[in-house]
């Protein structure tokens, strides 16, 4: 019985030391992952050349969106559009129709959450669910990711990161969601950009923030119209990205 005993407490003791040292092998690993560098948002492309990219974040607004399809193809504008699972879930024959018109689609996470909030392996299931949603759809896979609100925070940036995606923010931001958003307002912020923190925004390789909006709609041939006056062309971000590598922000 106290032989029994014994032996019973040693296997206990090199048990205990030998989950203490995998537990601290696995901690190890954890901490080497979350210290791993993650690729950068871009902003913006740093080129001369007067190209820019219209990025469309889609969560609702679908009555929207021929509207919007028919504006981009009178001015000739090839663009991107970022949208959530759950949208494309819902509305597979307009994410069908956006595609066979020429638009890169994208992904806009799930369910349209704060990031920021979420765990890494939280984030990672709301890109992949998207993912596989328009991929059944389209039959293509997304690589690019809008994070919700613009969210930057670690958790959404390494998720897509691991997931192999490049994260996307914006250059010149629309704010089309705001009520007091006319179209006057919404097109000059996109023709003549303010001043930020003592900086004019570079039109040049601008990444501009759009939604589904009725002023939206009607402040897209202003814009499209004056910016191709100005010489120039809207073309997708994966068009847009071969150009040169990522810049500064002013947003």
């Amino acid at each position: 019985m106290f032989i029994n005993l014994k032996i019973s407490r040693r296997i206990l003791s090199f048990g205990g030391i030998f989950f203490l040292l995998l537990a601290g092998i696995m901690a190890g690993r954890w901490v080497t992952t979350s210290n791993t560098p993650v690729s950068k948002p871009i902003e913006q492309i740093k080129t001369d050349q007067k190209i820019m990219a219209l990025t469309i974040n889609v969560d609702w607004g679908e009555e929207y969106i021929p509207a919007i399809l028919d504006e981009l193809e009178k001015g000739k504008a090839d663009v991107t559009f970022f949208v959530t699972g759950r949208w494309a879930k819902k509305n597979p024959e307009l994410l069908q129709q956006i595609h066979s018109r020429g638009h890169q689609i994208e992904n806009h996470g799930y369910s349209h959450p704060h990031p920021d909030l979420l765990s890494v392996g939280t984030n990672r299931e709301e890109i992949k669910k998207t993912e596989s949603i328009i991929e059944g759809i389209i039959g293509k896979k997304t690589h690019l990711y809008a994070p919700p609100y613009g969210e930057k925070g670690m958790p959404g940036l390494r998720a897509a990161h691991e997931l192999g995606y490049q994260t996307i923010l914006w250059t010149l931001d629309t704010v089309d969601w705001r009520q007091e958003s006319t179209p006057e307002i919404i097109a000059k912020r996109i023709i003549n950009p303010a001043i930020r923190f003592g900086i004019k925004p570079n039109k040049s390789g601008a990444i501009v923030l759009m939604h589904p909006k009725a002023n939206t709609v009607k402040a897209l041939p202003v814009i499209l119209k004056q910016l191709t006056l100005e010489g120039y062309i809207f073309q997708t971000l994966d068009e847009l990205i071969t150009y040169d590598q990522s810049g500064d922000t002013t947003s």
